[in-house]
């Protein structure tokens, strides 16, 4: 198996940045973050489909999909616990 190092300058070779890499905007905060919210979202979006309720439904779709356009951790976690809390404080 290759080194961090080895697979950097081959990928570097071809014109790719590693995606895993400290730069790339991945990190294991985030990864794990975004399966949390995301399960989180999906119940709510199941929960609103099944109550017939909007509110829930848009913060389940915007909880599953966020993640993937936010890279910085902090960021990340404020976004994700804030529209949690709104699930539990902004009720019809």
């Amino acid at each position: 198996m290759p080194d961090a190092q080895t697979l950097n300058s081959v990928l570097s070779a071809y014109g790719i940045s590693n995606p895993l890499s400290s730069g790339g905007g991945f990190n294991w905060w985030n990864i794990m973050g975004g399966i949390i919210f995301s399960i989180i979202g999906w119940y709510a979006f199941i929960y609103g489909k099944r109550e017939k309720s909007v509110r829930p439904m848009v913060i389940g779709i915007v909880l599953m999909v966020y993640p993937y356009f936010i890279p910085n951790t902090l960021l990340f976690f404020i976004i994700g616990i804030a529209l949690t809390a709104a699930l539990f404080f902004w009720r019809e």
